[in-house]
């Protein structure tokens, strides 16, 4: 029986994937340590019989990679915990988003009075409240007593009308036996509406559109509080 010889050339060479790029630096890490270990495989195997390596030398080579690991290991765990404190911060305080902060701030005038928060200085014996529109225009001006800690403000005009509803800012400059102390700004309740991060700082974005730091805030309430 006469039988065909195969001819080597006619058999398909198995094709040979590329290996898949390293996906992080750990990843990174274990495909440079198994390369490592074959380098020095190879360099073992090959190794002049009559001159071989120290032994010192392959553990100055592995000590070497060690630390290596450890410091891309490191930064790997630092990178996540800034990550996990920044967006930890984030996450605390977006559940006062639909809230009301207090802060410094401009505040929506709707047509009901507004407590507005005082902290003027002990030696004050003379405080003038100033209101302002969403233009920087003056309002009214009243003098108020100046050692409360609360104001309301009932929403008139120099003239006794109530205003138009919007955006109002307040200031409070306060005196001692007339000479100026200093300008103070009292803080209202503003509803937040967006929690976000700036800088890697967390911040909150309130009615009218001012952002301001979470160390401004002393206060926060339910949305629907009076």
């Amino acid at each position: 029986m006469e039988t065909t010889p195969v001819s080597a050339t006619n058999t398909p060479a198995p094709s040979r994937s590329e290996p898949a790029a390293p996906e992080n630096s750990a990843d990174a890490l274990s495909s440079d340590f198994e390369t490592f270990l074959n380098m020095l495989t190879a360099q073992l195997e090959n190794q002049d019989p009559l001159n071989p390596v120290e032994s010192t030398d392959f553990a100055v080579q592995l000590a070497t990679f060690s630390g290596v690991e450890q410091q891309v290991k490191t930064n790997d765990l630092l990178e996540a915990m800034i990550t996990d404190d920044s967006l930890g911060g984030l996450t605390d305080i977006a559940e006062w988003v639909g809230q009301e902060a207090r802060a410094p701030v401009a505040a929506h005038f709707s047509g009901s009075p507004m407590d507005l928060y005082l902290d003027l200085p002990a030696a004050a014996d003379q405080a003038t409240l100033t209101v302002r529109d969403a233009a920087g225009s003056v309002v009214t001006q009243i003098a108020i007593p100046s050692n409360v800690g609360t104001y309301t403000w009932d929403g008139t005009d120099a003239g006794g009308a109530t205003v138009a509803e919007g955006q109002y800012s307040f200031t409070v400059d306060t005196r001692a036996s007339g000479a100026f102390l200093k300008t103070v700004q009292p803080e209202v309740y503003t509803p937040v509406v967006e929690a976000r991060l700036e800088n890697g700082a967390p911040v909150l974005v309130v009615e009218g559109g001012e952002t301001i730091p979470v160390t401004s805030v002393t206060g926060v309430r339910r949305g629907d509080a009076p």
